[in-house]
């Protein structure tokens, strides 16, 4: 994954963690989108989500302003946290979660030739920046190595 060596997720906290991971995997999606690894590309996008998911999760006082939040025994799954940061407002919903779930499960044991991940890759962008998580400077990030796939 585009963060191993780069962060020690534990040592960062469950804010911190989570917020540099998100980062660092849209980074390394784009990068294998743009070689044409398609499919890594999609799947190193699923994870940047998820991080900026349980980033956004991981504040007290994020977390009590969201619509039908209660207090569970671990955390929600990823599809609910979407729903309820639409709900919410903090997400205008234009981006199609379940859609792109989907293309992940596909991605994860097909390769994508020739799909055309533009618009995925902008609705990814759109819901990163409203959570916050764009824009960034890439220059800020650890250095990436090259040949990590």
């Amino acid at each position: 994954m585009p963060h191993a060596g780069l962060m020690n997720e534990r040592e960062m906290g469950p804010e911190a963690g989570p917020f540099l991971r998100a980062r660092l995997h849209l980074r390394g999606g784009r990068r294998r989108l743009r070689q044409g690894k398609v499919a890594a590309g999609i799947t190193t996008l699923a994870d940047a989500l998820s991080a900026a998911l349980e980033w956004y999760m991981s504040s007290p006082e994020r977390r009590s302003r969201l619509a039908g939040w209660q207090e569970a025994s671990g955390p929600p799954e990823d599809r609910v946290v979407y729903a309820m940061l639409v709900r919410s407002g903090v997400l205008d919903g234009k981006f199609d979660y379940d859609a792109f779930d989907s293309l992940t499960e596909y991605a994860l044991d097909h390769e994508l030739p020739g799909f055309d991940h533009g618009p995925v890759l902008a609705g990814i962008e759109a819901v990163m920046t409203q959570l916050g998580v764009m824009p960034f400077d890439e220059a800020d990030l650890p250095r990436e190595d090259p040949k990590t796939f």
